[in-house]
């Protein structure tokens, strides 16, 4: 009888080496951005990477529904631009606590897109993206129109204490410290992110996403998990709306506009919605793009416009997939 050797190849071992490549990546990217305000960079520089952080929280959680399940939000100006407004309102308009007004403004904030979201998944496909866009809209138009309120158009100053959890006001209105806090929220966010998607419940949504009857055939009720998803998205825009309102102390309607939806969902697309640090990625270049498209036209919109087709016929995965793919290790013929 002649010896036959086999062998069962496997993907563990390629798994394992890329996702060593991704994190000494994301260890690397890391602490270079926490090396940033500690090189002299000019404070126009620092300015627009505090702004590029905070829209990559938005973004983050623009592309943590998409990839988590499926859903298109043009409304996501509403809970982050509705968190900033809410701090500002509750500082002008209430006597309570600062830290109480900024810890519980994205947390009421939550709990109203959970509540929400239950009206919201009704719909499904496009329905569902215009109806979240009609909520932002609502909004919108509510802060625009009710002076009494929040001064319109002209938006309203925020009047917290001059501490705040122990640290001077001024502390998260300085574009260096304000980087360092927002760099720090965005890494525990994505962090927070990839082990919820490698959990129970993440495992659940995505196959509740990829066939919502197969789930619910085998046993698993739906409604709550997608909810829960919104909810959690939700809650990653409010966090930045709360940023948002202690960097730059005064809120306009703008911040709730539906542009402000769609710039975020073109940015998770530029990233890439199937990593869950895509969106951030995105973030950064589209903001960075977008500054030095400025400086030579004031037709800044059709270069983004251009990229955003470049990417989706180059490279449909986003720039993190194109990432991704060449970190993973080539396979040897013969392998699947």
């Amino acid at each position: 009888m002649s010896n036959i050797s086999t062998s069962v190849p496997t993907r563990a071992p390629i798994r394992s080496r890329r996702s060593i490549a991704l994190l000494v990546l994301g260890l690397t990217v890391l602490l270079a951005g926490y090396a940033l305000p500690f090189l002299g960079l000019p404070r126009n520089v620092l300015t627009l990477l505090t702004s590029a952080s905070m829209t990559a929280i938005l973004a983050t959680g623009v592309g943590f529904l998409v990839r988590q399940a499926g859903l298109t939000s043009f409304g996501h100006a509403a809970f982050y631009g509705g968190t900033a407004y809410l701090i500002v309102l509750l500082s002008v308009h209430s006597g309570l606590p600062g830290e109480l007004i900024v810890l519980s403004a994205p947390v009421i904030v939550t709990a109203a897109a959970f509540g929400l979201a239950f009206i919201l998944l009704r719909t499904h496909g496009v329905a569902f993206s215009m109806l979240s866009l009609a909520v932002a809209q609502a909004l919108f138009e509510l802060m625009m129109r009710w002076r009494d309120l929040a001064n319109g158009e002209d938006g309203l100053r925020m009047r917290l204490p001059r501490e705040l959890f122990g640290l001077k006001l001024t502390f998260f209105q300085k574009a260096d410290t304000m980087f360092l806090v927002s760099w720090s929220v965005l890494a525990l966010i994505i962090l927070g992110l990839v082990l919820l998607a490698r959990s129970n419940f993440g495992t659940l949504t995505l196959a509740i996403k990829n066939n919502e009857e197969r789930a619910r055939f085998i046993g698993y009720r739906t409604l709550m998990p997608r909810a829960l998803i919104i909810a959690l998205s939700a809650f990653i825009a409010a966090v930045g709306g709360m940023l948002f309102a202690l960097y730059h102390g005064y809120v306009t309607p703008g911040i709730l506009h539906w542009s402000l939806s769609g710039e975020a969902l073109i940015i998770a697309i530029i990233g890439g919605t199937r990593a869950v640090w895509g969106p951030a990625l995105g973030a950064f270049v589209f903001v960075i793009l977008r500054d030095l498209a400025s400086n030579y036209t004031t037709h800044w919109q059709s270069i983004v416009g251009l990229t955003l087709i470049a990417v989706v016929l180059l490279m449909p995965k986003g720039i993190s997939g194109v990432i991704t793919g060449f970190l993973q290790p080539k396979r040897r013929n013969g392998d699947d």
